[in-house]
């Protein structure tokens, strides 16, 4: 028997996320009584590359990866996906195939509102057509990021940047399923390599690597070593 506490844990979910917060309560509460909730154990798809898709999904908890498969089992990981994320906007708005596979790394949650739900609220409220519009071209801009990186910049200077961009004053925290294995496939290269470059920045004062944070310690000098510095 469904819970019925999960359409206001689902419309409270939705009004937390800038992505809806322009719907009015009555609506986010429609939105969340069609919404479906699914859990997801580590290493479980939540989807493939190439399915058709049901909705957009919104993390409530846990973390996930997006991902591009080589046909010999490489991977390219796209994004991590935490709590307040949403994701399979493109799928859902250009009404094709899930462009990439999307895979658990820890426990999650999450809610699906449906593609004909989503299609219905953006006929009835232009406020959230613009934020999915500014929503999709962030994402143009991520995908080009990761292009010139992969083709343009050399391991430790995307290491470097990642780092930048993931820090949290000054502090990357480091989740049990953050290997240097996931890192490799975050910036396309093998984990020998990442090893290599994490010594490399903590051996020259830039980093501190223990086991559950890596600690920026010199900012300016990683921002040069990423190719930031004006």
């Amino acid at each position: 028997m469904p819970d019925a506490d999960q359409p206001h844990t689902a419309a409270a979910l939705f009004a937390s996320i800038a992505y809806l917060d322009s719907l009015d309560s009555a609506t986010l509460h429609s939105v969340s009584r069609t919404a479906v909730k699914r859990t997801y154990e580590p290493d479980q798809v939540v989807f493939l590359e190439g399915e058709s898709s049901s909705g957009l999904c919104v993390v409530e908890n846990g973390w996930l990866k997006a991902i591009k498969t080589a046909p010999d089992g490489r991977e390219q990981i796209l994004n991590f996906l935490g709590p307040g994320e949403v994701f399979n906007a493109v799928a859902v708005f250009a009404s094709d195939a899930n462009p990439a596979t999307v895979i658990a790394l820890e426990p999650s949650t999450i809610w699906t509102i449906q593609r004909e739900t989503m299609l219905r609220l953006l006929d009835d409220h232009p406020p959230l057509a613009r934020a999915v519009i500014q929503d999709l071209a962030n994402r143009v801009t991520h995908l080009i990021q990761l292009v010139e990186d992969l083709s343009l910049r050399s391991v430790e200077a995307r290491l470097a940047r990642l780092l930048l961009q993931q820090a949290q004053t000054d502090i990357l925290p480091r989740h049990r399923w953050a290997t240097q294995s996931e890192m490799a496939a975050r910036l396309g290269t093998v984990p020998d390599v990442i090893n290599r470059a994490l010594r490399s920045l903590a051996q020259d004062g830039l980093i501190k690597v223990e086991r559950h944070q890596i600690q920026i310690l010199d900012k300016a000098a990683l921002e040069a070593r990423a190719g930031l510095e004006t």
